[in-house]
């Protein structure tokens, strides 16, 4: 008996969508890769629900003729190739012969199309393994490509697709790097009927890079330009005063193709060492120019990652073009100050936006020299003074909190491990402040040296925690809301998150045309700078999934407090010294940082008197 047999077609090709569509995102990537390949000067992508329920492409390219239509819905065939060598000089987008193929079977598709020297266009329909026509169609020259009802026959494919804000996220970054690559291509973008982008063409690719990016960071991106052994690079360095948190703001094109290259990421981070902090990551725009022949595209279904003949001297290359532009530049850091019109004498209305109501609590009084989140510093043997964040519990208390908002705990018995008022209030050392980050104090141990910042940033957490499994947190509303330009991803992501900012204190609408308004920020900030705080936010948010389940919360709770904590180089009063000090002995894992950093280091009395020769 023959164990051995051949695959049915409707087989082969459902084998061969799971390598090339992925998602919706992937179906835009490929069916738009024809629309450049026939010529197309105006390309149009319709979907509806992410792309989950329809993805409608249409374009005005040289469009395909009836007799063609049958072959171009079936695997391996294409017009892009003749022989073996031409995989070696790919010129084109497309060349595999297997993308309308393998999307047709795992969708309910259409294609409609008229070539140019055609009086009537023709159409042809795909659902499964049946194809019906083609058959006489009206329509302008170019094609038309419609599927519906991604994975509809494969169901174990469909459960895996994301949520439809998720799934257009993805869509639009893919949308948003044929913009960037092909700025003469006019491209329009629609969502349940709402249009999303409508770019016209322009020469300029700085252009499109500030309808993406915003133009305060286009106005500032660096224009770069080399060549060497016939290879070319330009296109534009994002300043280093403008990071993400992520690489996403990274986009490097090869001959028109958008890849990913870790050499050239790499070499990328290292021409800016030493310019953005360490976790950041520049942007930039990046185009790269060289023969075909150089370069293997043929080495992933996505054609997303490519082999280069000569990889290491690309990396010299642009790690030496973006060194020699940034010593040939200012790149000083800049200071924004507060914006608007002083209407009453100042722009105090502005910087101390209104606090909304919150619980009951004594009215605060500025602590003199610096603006801390508390307001009033704590004096030896006094009752802690108001903060935003009224009780600060110990990790014993939030494990009950946790548990009280489930019913799981008698609220009437004793919190575990609670300090009583009169140790909570026990006279803290002396202290100093060193090299103003550092503070030593001398302790039943011996002596301390703890990191202002570090300490601050587990007190912080530790406070905001329980406000915001609570819906608690403190707002301010902002007089003038904050309009924040993001790209397509991050846009759709904000708007389908709102109700994740609300918990961490941010008020976010839809503003249209891919920006949000910030209408009210965590108190906590105070006058910080809450709109790149909110973009970090949002790319961390972008990295997982079920962003709002608690577990996924605490990434989020960590850049908050470090952006609210006191910083490194920042002058303490004694006052406001001792008030972190008292704070820090009610603190539950005091010793690090969220992030795991020590906040002290004790040098013990045995070793002190060990060090001066004082041990018998």
């Amino acid at each position: 008996m023959a164990r051995i047999r051949r695959l049915d077609p409707t087989v082969v090709n459902q084998i061969a969508a799971g390598e090339v569509v992925e998602r919706p995102a992937s179906v835009v990537k490929e069916l738009v890769e024809n629309c450049l390949d026939a010529g197309a000067t105006r390309v149009t992508v319709d979907v509806e629900r992410g792309g989950t329920e329809r993805i409608t492409v249409t374009d005005d390219g040289g469009g395909i003729s009836a007799d063609d239509l049958p072959l171009a819905v079936s695997s391996h065939a294409t017009s892009k190739l003749t022989k073996a060598e031409d995989l070696f000089r790919v010129g084109t987008m497309g060349f595999r012969g297997e993308a309308l193929a393998s999307i047709a079977s795992v969708s309910r598709f259409r294609l409609r199309s008229r070539a140019k020297d055609a009086d009537v266009g023709a159409e042809i329909a795909v659902e499964g393994d049946k194809t019906v026509g083609p058959t006489p169609a009206g329509g302008p020259v170019g094609t038309t490509v419609e599927a519906r009802q991604l994975f509809f026959n494969t169901p174990a494919r469909r459960k895996f697709l994301k949520t439809v804000p998720t799934e257009f996220g993805h869509l639009a970054e893919v949308f948003t790097r044929v913009a960037l690559a092909h700025p003469r291509l006019h491209a329009t973008l629609t969502h349940d009927g709402k249009t999303v982008f409508d770019l016209p063409a322009t020469e300029l690719v700085s252009e499109r890079i500030g309808l993406f990016f915003g133009e305060e960071v286009a106005a500032k991106m660096l224009p770069v330009e080399s060549e060497a052994d016939g290879v070319r690079l330009w296109g534009f360095a994002g300043h280093p005063d403008h990071t993400k948190s992520t690489r996403k703001g990274q986009y490097v094109f090869l001959n028109g193709r958008p890849v990913q290259d870790r050499s050239l990421q790499h070499a990328l981070g290292e021409a800016y060492r030493g310019l953005t902090m360490v976790g950041r990551h520049p942007l930039a725009v990046l185009f790269w120019e060289m023969p075909p022949e150089r370069v293997d595209v043929n080495v992933h279904p996505q054609k997303s990652e490519v082999r280069l003949e000569d990889g290491s001297s690309l990396y010299r290359q642009l790690l030496g073009t973006l060194r020699t532009k940034f010593l040939s530049v200012d790149l000083d850091g800049s200071m924004r100050l507060g914006e608007g019109k002083r209407t009453d004498g100042g722009d105090e209305h502005l910087r101390r936006p209104h606090v909304e109501p919150g619980p009951a609590r004594p009215e605060p009084s500025s602590a003199p020299g610096l603006d801390l989140p508390w307001e009033k510093p704590v004096l030896p043997g006094s009752t802690p003074a108001f903060k935003p964040f009224p009780e600060t519990r110990s990790g014993a208390a939030l494990a009950v909190a946790d548990a009280d908002r489930e019913g799981r705990v008698d609220k009437s018995a004793e919190l575990p491990g609670e300090a009583s008022a009169a140790e909570t209030t026990a006279a803290p050392p002396r202290v100093m402040q060193v090299m103003d980050t550092y503070i030593v104090a001398e302790t039943d141990a011996g002596l301390a040296v703890i990191d202002q910042h570090a300490l601050h940033e587990r007190v912080m957490y530790e406070q905001l925690r329980p406000r915001v499994l609570d819906g608690a947190v403190e707002t301010q509303r902002l007089l003038v809301p904050a309009v924040v330009e993001l790209p397509p991803r991050e846009y759709a992501l904000a708007v389908s998150e709102a109700e994740t900012f609300a918990k961490l204190g941010f008020g976010v609408d839809d503003f249209g045309g891919g920006s949000v308004a910030l209408t009210s920020v965590p108190a906590m900030l105070g006058d910080g700078d809450q709109s790149g705080l909110f973009k970090d936010l949002l790319d961390r948010l972008g990295e997982g999934s079920a962003a709002t389940r608690r577990d996924s919360l605490d990434p989020l709770l960590h850049m908050m407090s470090c952006k609210a904590a006191i910083k490194a180089g920042q002058r303490l009063s004694e006052e406001e010294m001792l008030a972190l000090l008292t704070d820090r002995d009610v603190t539950q894992d005091a010793h690090h940082c969220p992030h795991g950093r020590p906040t002290a280091l004790v040098l013990s009395r045995q070793e002190l008197d060990k060090r001066f020769g004082r041990l018998g």
